[in-house]
């Protein structure tokens, strides 16, 4: 699992920044919300334009230079008000009681990378530019190193980390792992899983879905298939086959463009949520609560927590009713502000030892914690 992130002069994080993953000493909802001294997911909340979102874009960054089949334009991730030509971040991982640490530095006027991947302290890949040493390969030394490419991602490609068992897991984590973009509706999956709606549907059928609706009192659920009938009404799919929701007290199908934004929010979110639920890695998702009611958030929160195991969930959200210590630890949020020239800076709730009889929500929005919008309404009549 992850357990830190370090990010320097990557864009709005134009000082080195931390994120830290390393449960504290609360022993509130230590049974569901920490694995293996771990927390299993971060919230970040703050004011619009805070850098809340550049803090899960690190971990998208990973994502693409080791998995994406495009290019990515690595120079433009440095921080853009600052006179750095570089930037760097390193990751911190555990597996099977392995430290793994993964470094990157990009310096965007040379196009040239540093990488370091220690296991355990000790240093099994240093890269400089165009050359490198390595110990996890029978090739000890490399040059001529693509300048536009991570070597750890050709190794792992040509190699499969053979003999490499923790690597291979660190690996199985990461394509695992799905990053959502809650306001574009668009997902990004490292291991090109089939978590399209109509793909997984195609795939899995609708059973585990309608469970989930069932188990929590939905009063709803969903049919895939060429056409659907109620008492009143019929409808022929225009395609091979199409969602249709029905509703108890209702039953009349209702076509998937036709139905409520939230309730297809929810239905793209549900096959990545399960995915990772059951076979680990992260779900990171921006704009959480675009479309969905502040209490289906929170069961969602608590149903992650709560049945899986080596899964980590991040989200970005606005919803301060998300803070909580019914839902998350004071060390699972974090607040983050944007302080002009000096860039975007984090504070962990942890760091203020807030109580568990605290409100969390009311010590955030009265300021405790920063990462507060500082609108004034005194032009509003």
């Amino acid at each position: 699992m992850l357990r830190r992130i370090t990010m320097n002069n990557f864009r709005s994080f134009k000082t080195k920044t931390t994120v830290d993953l390393t449960a504290t000493g609360y022993k509130v909802l230590s049974n569901t919300n920490v694995y293996n001294n771990t927390v299993k997911g971060t919230f970040f909340v703050g004011a619009n334009a805070s850098g809340k979102t550049n803090t899960i874009i690190a971990l998208k960054v990973l994502f693409d230079l080791l998995f994406a089949e495009r290019k990515v334009n690595v120079g433009m991730q440095r921080c853009l008000f600052s006179s750095e030509a570089s930037f760097s971040l390193e990751y911190e991982f555990e597996f099977s009681n392995t430290a793994i640490k993964y470094y990157i530095e990009y310096t965007a006027d040379k196009k040239s990378f540093v990488e370091t991947l220690s296991i355990q302290d000790e240093v099994v890949l240093n890269r400089i530019g165009q050359s490198a040493k390595s110990e996890i390969t029978e090739n000890k030394l490399y040059d001529d190193i693509d300048a536009n490419t991570l070597l750890l991602r050709e190794i792992y490609f040509n190699t499969k980390f053979r003999n490499q068992d923790v690597l291979k897991e660190w690996f199985d984590f990461l394509m695992n792992s799905v990053y959502m973009d809650g306001y574009r509706e668009t997902i990004f999956s490292p291991g090109k899983l089939d978590l399209d709606i109509e793909e997984y549907l195609e795939s899995q059928g609708a059973d585990e879905i309608n469970s989930f609706f069932k188990q929590f009192n939905f009063n709803q659920r969903i049919e895939y298939s060429n056409s659907s009938s109620g008492n009143i009404t019929k409808i022929e799919s225009l395609e091979e086959k199409d969602i249709f929701f029905k509703r108890e007290g209702v039953g009349e199908p209702i076509p998937f463009p036709l139905e409520s934004l939230g309730n297809q929010k929810l239905l793209r979110l549900l096959p990545a949520f399960f995915h990772v639920v059951k076979n680990g890695g992260m779900l990171i998702v921006d704009e959480f609560s675009s479309g969905l009611h502040n209490f289906l958030e929170e069961l969602l929160i608590k149903y992650f927590m709560k049945n899986s195991k080596n899964s980590q969930l991040f989200i970005v959200s606005h919803s301060t009713n998300l803070l909580s210590n019914t839902l998350l630890r004071p060390d699972q949020i974090y607040a983050v502000s944007f302080n002009g020239i000096e860039g975007s800076t984090l504070k962990r709730f942890s760091t203020e030892q807030p109580r568990v009889a605290q409100n969390l929500e009311k010590m955030y929005t009265s300021g405790v914690f920063g990462g507060i919008p500082d609108y004034r309404d005194d032009a509003v009549d």
